[in-house]
């Protein structure tokens, strides 16, 4: 399979790169050409849309939300964030969530 290239492999884990609009009128993520996009209905404000994205993510691709964290981006759009374990068994889960909704 093919690494996403929002998909960076670390000591840790991985991290993914994502841009993010909050206040959208549905949540949902989706992979485009380069990047991952994430909506989120909660207002970018006290860190409500950052919660919404780790718990979309952690849903979507079934992990503990726990494991996931903001990097770099808290307070932008656009954000990196890390998701702790097996970098192999991530990166397999997140290229079979890619093929079926890509």
């Amino acid at each position: 399979m093919t690494k996403p290239p929002f998909l960076r492999r670390t000591a840790q884990g991985v991290t993914i790169e994502l841009r993010v609009q909050p206040r959208a009128r549905r949540t949902m993520l989706e992979p485009s050409a380069d990047t991952l996009k994430a909506a989120v209905t909660s207002p970018p404000e006290d860190g409500k849309a950052n919660d919404a994205v780790i718990g979309l993510i952690a849903g979507e691709w079934r992990l503990p939300r726990s494991t996931i964290s903001v990097m770099k981006g808290a307070a932008s759009r656009s954000k990196v964030l890390a998701l702790a374990g097996d970098p192999d068994l991530l990166s397999e889960r997140i290229a079979a969530w890619m093929k079926r909704h890509g």
